[in-house]
């Protein structure tokens, strides 16, 4: 299944929102179609969205031209998701290019090869039969390439280290359940579906050796915001002893932000919780609250994998270092 792809003269892309039940492709032309997709969790994943955007920035450009049409769109996709750091730098990066097109494949290959660098970088953490416990979904469809913490889980089963994987289902919609057991299955992935609750008792009863998420924005010291309920694990791991692993690229760090604190953190529609499956499950006029993301404080993170290696504490001096690493382009050469 492939979520992101350049079709012509839009951007083709695999609702998410519809699997497991569903396969559907679509194309999106018009910058409301491109930020829909991204708002209604139609195209996720920060990685992913990042792929998205870009492509979504070439469509723009052929379209529209130069002026002010063309910035009030660039703007309204850039800022679609505020917290996946990805989607602003690659809505950048694209527009600071003399060829959009070739800008938006540009960062597409290197987000295959950098997911790659990521499975091989922490593989080293996965023993043979490791039980490990995962949140959200950080498959090839939140990349558009192989995958951030499930490509790490990915790459140990073709090594032949046949991991076991529990996987929250992941509220309010179900990425975990839906994606994440997904796409473990099509890989051949001894795989056991548990609801977010059970973590804790998992850890305890069922021998968990690691677990590991994925993120959506990284500050300079390790705080890491990510898909909600990843900061409930965090503290869990920590309480029973677990290793907690955070797998994302070099673009999901924001360098700029020193702390948590400057992380926007969304609020998604309380529809996502009072109703389950297209049906209501609360009382009406029930109040809701609905972070999409919450905020794991660095000291609760054990390491980081990255394209670059593993980064361990004190963060403030293993973060920054990404800064002066080579460019993604030398993994897309490799």
């Amino acid at each position: 299944m492939q979520a992101v792809a350049w079709d012509g003269d839009a951007v083709r892309y695999l609702d998410q929102r519809l699997l497991p039940r569903e396969v559907r492709y679509v194309r999106a032309q018009s910058v409301g179609e491109l930020v829909d997709a991204i708002r209604t969790l139609a195209v996720r994943g920060a990685p992913c969205i990042g792929v998205f955007a870009a492509y979504g920035v070439a469509v723009l450009r052929a379209s529209l031209r130069e002026g002010a049409a063309f910035d009030d769109a660039a703007r309204r996709l850039r800022e679609a998701r505020p917290t996946a750091v990805n989607l602003a730098w690659a809505v950048d990066r694209v527009l600071a290019s003399p060829n959009a097109l070739e800008e938006a494949q540009r960062i597409h290959r290197e987000q295959i090869a950098i997911d790659d660098a990521i499975a091989n970088s922490g593989l080293e953490l996965i023993g043979k039969g490791a039980r490990i416990i995962t949140h959200c979904n950080t498959g090839p469809l939140a990349t558009a390439g192989g995958g951030t913490a499930l490509g790490v889980v990915l790459a140990a089963q073709r090594a032949g280290k046949r991991p076991r994987v529990f996987v929250d289902e992941t509220r309010p919609l179900l990425q975990g359940a839906r994606l994440n057991y997904l796409e473990l299955s099509m890989a051949g992935v001894e795989a056991v579906l548990m609801v977010d609750s059970a973590a804790a008792i998992a850890m305890k009863e069922q021998r968990i050796d690691l677990a590991i998420v994925g993120a959506d924005r990284i500050a300079r010291n390790g705080d890491t915001a990510n898909k909600i309920g990843t900061y409930g694990l965090a503290i869990l791991a920590a309480h029973h002893g677990i290793p907690f692993y955070v797998a994302a690229p070099r673009s999901t760090f924001d360098l700029r932000a020193e702390s948590g604190a400057a992380i926007p953190i969304e609020e998604r529609a309380a529809d996502e919780v009072v109703s389950f499956a297209g049906a209501r499950s609360a009382p009406d006029g029930a109040a809701a609250y609905n972070p999409a993301f919450d905020v794991t404080p660095g000291h609760l993170i054990t390491a980081f994998i990255t394209e670059y290696g593993i980064l361990r504490p004190p963060y403030l001096e293993s973060i920054p270092s990404l800064e002066f690493r080579p460019g993604a382009e030398v993994f897309a050469r490799s």
